[in-house]
């Protein structure tokens, strides 16, 4: 998708935005294509993630709230933007509910910025910068959900040196399974008591 008036998009924004669609995404991520915010760049496209959480049977149902969500847009610049050191930016945001143990924990924000860094470390990417923040909601009233809730929000953007972004969406995928809790890609959860494979 492009800002409004933009010209036809050039053949690196329409390579960029492709490769996005071909990343390889394990099936407990729901993955679409959304609204992308405007005037932040001449041309910008963003998909949102969610963690879709299986069915007591392993069955990924079709309509369910995850645990986890996230968004990752792409801003491009044909003639780039200093504070970018490129043309393309990616800007992701996650939000996945944590445990209260885990929300207290010091070293949270250090370990889940761990995640991306790791993540993204198969990329070719400069001027990476974030924030990252741990929450807890307390309910009061006539109001749906449990008593309190807590979650963790990782914000993040980094500069792509090349147009293939497939990587790029994989890893943001990565970094949303890990904050859901998800085991990696390969191991099999066996419950309380069991161990994973």
């Amino acid at each position: 998708m492009t800002s409004p008036g933009a010209c036809a998009e050039p053949v690196d924004f329409r390579s960029a935005v492709d490769s996005m669609h071909a990343a390889r995404i394990r099936p407990d991520i729901e993955v679409g294509s959304i609204r992308p915010p405007q005037r932040l760049a001449p041309y910008s496209h963003a998909i949102g993630a969610e963690v879709i959480q299986p069915e007591p049977d392993g069955e990924i149902p079709t309509d369910s709230d995850g645990s986890a969500f996230g968004r990752l847009i792409l801003l491009y610049d044909p003639d780039g933007q200093d504070a970018w050191n490129g043309t393309m930016r990616l800007v992701a945001f996650v939000q996945a509910e944590v445990e209260a143990a885990l929300a207290t924990d010091p070293l949270l924000p250090e370990v889940a910025w761990s995640w991306l860094a790791d993540a993204l470390s198969v990329t070719e990417i400069t001027a990476l910068g974030g924030t990252v923040t741990s929450t807890t909601s307390v309910r009061y009233g006539d109001i749906s959900g449990p008593p309190r809730a807590h979650q963790l929000e990782l914000r993040a953007s980094w500069t792509a040196t090349g147009t293939d972004l497939s990587a790029h969406v994989e890893a943001f995928c990565e970094v949303l399974s890990s904050a859901a809790g998800l085991p990696p890609t390969g191991v099999t959860n066996l419950g309380v008591g069991g161990a994973a494979t």
